[in-house]
């Protein structure tokens, strides 16, 4: 029996399951060529702005103890104008590019910078929880993200994914929102809005105080909301949220996803888990006599 680790998400095809997140290593075109010559499937880009932006000053970034990271780099991006004359070269890479805005109108000009790229899919960021104005704050929304999701669809026929997170709006609200506005798929879940306290200066380690949430912490957490998009939708979903070996993928497309992203993981493991994890899949088909990925997702829903 012949095995195959190629997925398709909606429209999107892969030959691989595996995804960089947005956020880590997404800002070079060597780079991207480097992360799929190691087994990445598609690569996510650094969410981009209409304009470049710098971030947050230092610290931004925190180990926490027992695992996980929680950051607040502040979506520091060169913009999307700039981001687009880099990867127009680009011939081989399946690179999803991601989207930060806070209207409709900041969507439309930034997708239009990206006519003249090769672009896989665009995956819009309605979750980041540490910016102001744009991320969670858009997300939590739904009548906003309906406007964003169809000006989106609107003007371009390249796939759109919605990112979502958990703020202040059930994030289901926001998951029917972007389906209800022709969305082609669902990413979660974005990190999770959370702090730390040096308690020796007995202030909070962040500059911002506030960072998101990523790692081994939150994988429970996010395989249980594609758990349940999948339950109440027909959409498809790529997972994200902690993953860091074949088990957590595996896990995740029993669940519903039909992809998943790794962002974590990679600073613990560096690039070589991708591979790590595309063979950990390829031994585990073979021992469940699976020949591809479709066959496993949304099997935790039939039990």
């Amino acid at each position: 029996m012949e095995l195959s680790l190629a997925t398709s998400i909606g429209q999107i095809q892969l030959d691989r399951p595996v995804m960089l997140a947005s956020g880590i290593l997404g800002i070079s075109l060597d780079v991207f060529n480097r992360l799929y010559r190691s087994g990445v499937g598609a690569v996510v880009t650094k969410s981009l702005s209409t304009e470049p932006w710098e971030g947050y000053p230092n610290p931004t970034i925190f180990s926490v103890k027992g695992g996980g990271w929680i950051n607040a780099v502040g979506l520091s991006n060169p913009g999307a104008t700039n981001f687009a004359k880099m990867i127009e070269p680009n011939q081989d890479v399946p690179i999803v590019v991601s989207l930060v805005g806070s209207i409709p109108e900041d969507f439309e000009m930034m997708i239009k910078q990206f006519e003249n790229c090769k672009v896989t899919a665009y995956e819009l960021n309605l979750s980041c929880p540490h910016v102001a104005k744009v991320g969670l704050e858009v997300g939590d929304d739904p009548e906003l993200v309906k406007k964003i999701v169809t000006t989106a669809k609107n003007t371009t026929d390249v796939p759109i994914i919605a990112k979502v997170g958990l703020g202040t709006t059930h994030y289901l609200n926001t998951v029917s929102a972007a389906i209800d506005s022709g969305i082609d798929a669902i990413t979660a879940i974005n990190t999770v809005r959370a702090m730390a306290i040096d308690v020796e200066t007995q202030r909070p380690i962040l500059s911002n105080k506030f960072g998101g949430l990523s790692g081994t912490p939150i994988k429970p957490i996010a395989l249980r909301c594609v758990y349940e998009i999948s339950s109440k939708h027909d959409i498809p979903i790529i997972g994200c949220g902690g993953i860091s070996t074949w088990e957590d993928a595996v896990e995740f497309f029993l669940a519903g996803a039909s992809a998943i992203q790794l962002g974590s993981a990679v600073g613990d493991n560096w690039i070589d888990v991708f591979n790590d994890i595309n063979n950990g899949i390829l031994q585990y088909m073979k021992r469940k006599n699976y020949s591809s990925i479709k066959e496993m997702v949304g099997l935790a829903k039939k039990q």
